[in-house]
Parts: C-alpha cells; sequence; structure tokens
C-alpha cells in the first residue's frame, strides 16, 4: 500500500520541467520599413537522414530546484543621468502589448506618433510599484528627419509626442538656423527609472515616463554639442542651447539644466508634470 502511494504521489522536492512554450512572435517597429523575409540557405539534394540513424535523447531526469528570494521593486534616489544606464532598467526584453487592450486617448495619441514621424514600439506595461508604473510604455528609437534617439527611450505616449513634437518644430530648425545642418543623434541619459527627487521623498516623473534628459547633440556636419555649461567664447553654442531650452517651456511643463543645480550641471531634463493653474516650471 505504500509503495502504490509513493508512485501516485511522488517527492514534492522534485519538480518536472516547464513544458516549452511557442516562440513569440516578434514585436511590430513602427515608423520603419518592414522587414523583408530571410533566405533559406540549403544544399541542393539534401534528403533526410534513414530512421536507423537517428538516436532518440534519453528523457532528462528530474532536477531539484530552489526557490530564490526577488526583492521587490522600489524608488530608488536620485542619481546624476547616464548615458549608460539609459532607457529600459530591465534585464529582460520587454514584451510587445496585447493588440486590442487600449484606450481610445492611447489609441489616438499613437496615431499621432505615427504623424509626427516618430519610430516606435509598445511594450509590455511596466508596474515596478504603486509610484512606479506605465500602463502602456512605448520605446522611442526615432524621431522626424531621420533622427536617431540614443539609447532608444521608454517613455509614455503623451511626452513621446511632446518631445517629438519639440523637436520637429524647435530643435531642428534652431540646429538648421546655427550650424547649417540638421540633427543626426539625440544622445538621452534618462527615461523611464524608478527612483525619487534628490533629498525629497517624491517620485521623480521619470517614475511615470513622464520625464527625458537630453545629454548631447549630434549634428549631421559632425558637430557634438554638449548640453554642459558651454565657455565664455561659443557664443553659437550658447546662443543655441538657450534657444532651445527657452523654448521648450513652450512645451514642457518642467524645463531644467546647467545653473539650476549641480544634479543638473550636465543635462536638460524636460518633463509634462500636470499642475495647477498652467504653472511652468522653467530654470
Amino acid at each position: 500500500m505504500d509503495q502504490q502511494q509513493a508512485a501516485i504521489n511522488p517527492d514534492p522536492a522534485l519538480e518536472l520541467p516547464a513544458p516549452a512554450t511557442e516562440e513569440q512572435a516578434p514585436e511590430p517597429v513602427y515608423g520603419a520599413e518592414e522587414p523583408t523575409s530571410a533566405p533559406v540557405y540549403g544544399t541542393e539534394g539534401d534528403e533526410p537522414a534513414p530512421q536507423s540513424d537517428i538516436v532518440t535523447a534519453p528523457e532528462p531526469e528530474p532536477e531539484t530546484r530552489v526557490a530564490m528570494a526577488n526583492p521587490g521593486p522600489g524608488l530608488q534616489r536620485l542619481v546624476p543621468s547616464n548615458p549608460y544606464l539609459a532607457g529600459y532598467p530591465r534585464m529582460e526584453k520587454p514584451l510587445a502589448s496585447p493588440p486590442g487592450s487600449m484606450p481610445a486617448d492611447e489609441i489616438a495619441c499613437r496615431r499621432d506618433l505615427k504623424r509626427l514621424g516618430v519610430k516606435y514600439r509598445d511594450l509590455a506595461p511596466i508596474r515596478d510599484s504603486n509610484a512606479c508604473r506605465i500602463d502602456y510604455p512605448v520605446s522611442v528609437s526615432g524621431l522626424s528627419g531621420g533622427i536617431q534617439m540614443k539609447p532608444a527611450a521608454t517613455l509614455n505616449c503623451e511626452m513621446a509626442a511632446t518631445f517629438a513634437r519639440w523637436t520637429r518644430s524647435e530643435l531642428a530648425p534652431a540646429a538648421r538656423y546655427r550650424y547649417l545642418t540638421g540633427v543626426k543623434t539625440i544622445h538621452q541619459g534618462s527615461s523611464y527609472s524608478c527612483r525619487k527627487i534628490a533629498g525629497t521623498r517624491t517620485a521623480s516623473e521619470h517614475s511615470r515616463g513622464n520625464a527625458l534628459d537630453v545629454m548631447r547633440i549630434e549634428l549631421k556636419n559632425g558637430r557634438d554639442i554638449d548640453v554642459k555649461k558651454p565657455g565664455w567664447f561659443a557664443f553659437r553654442q550658447r546662443g543655441f542651447l538657450n534657444t532651445v531650452r527657452a523654448d521648450g517651456c513652450d512645451y514642457f511643463t518642467t524645463v531644467l539644466g546647467p545653473g539650476y543645480n549641480y544634479d543638473h550641471r550636465n543635462h536638460f531634463h524636460f518633463d509634462i508634470k500636470p499642475r495647477k493653474n498652467g504653472y511652468r516650471a522653467c530654470k
């Protein structure tokens, strides 16, 4: 009797390997050319191996798995923007959002992104905590005029559209006016990030995908414009940076940069934090 019961109820510490899942379809990228199907390479006259040559691998033995503690995510302290730590702050590859699950305003926003020439793809919802979440995030890798975003920025759709309008209407024209060339690449230092504002318990707008930090702007003629405060005799660079920073106040509710405080000494911070009475913090 005991032997029959043991056969029915195996050792609970042993688990069978999880069944293989179907390979996931590639995520759609909007604003880019559709990829062509990959060619199939082979040798003419190949024939399947005879059945006698096929050796079936033995069934793997069940392995013992030990549950590992996984600390929950939470707000982190504000750190200086770092282009090597920018973009989507996770190790695993994000999944595409399920089709047909977006509300009407999110669908309308994505139509705006396409009209603005934004190259983007939808990501799975980000829900690191109550304070750190984006229900319908997008990854922006390009803007109108062939401008690249490096690395790709994880934002909510409204912030992505606002930044795209500012780039098209202010940044690109200012570059053509002052340098007689276009913008090639915007190098960003931080998009979505689960963290607090320095010295406070308040969640940063980065934790909602509402903010983007711009470190430097690369032009098509090869010139790199660093957002750091330019030297006394860099008149053209200072004029360019002052112009795009001031014009940003017409699009964003917060514009911060060099001269505001030490944390913003090397980048522009743009966000669309909602405020009462239309107040905008441009400093």
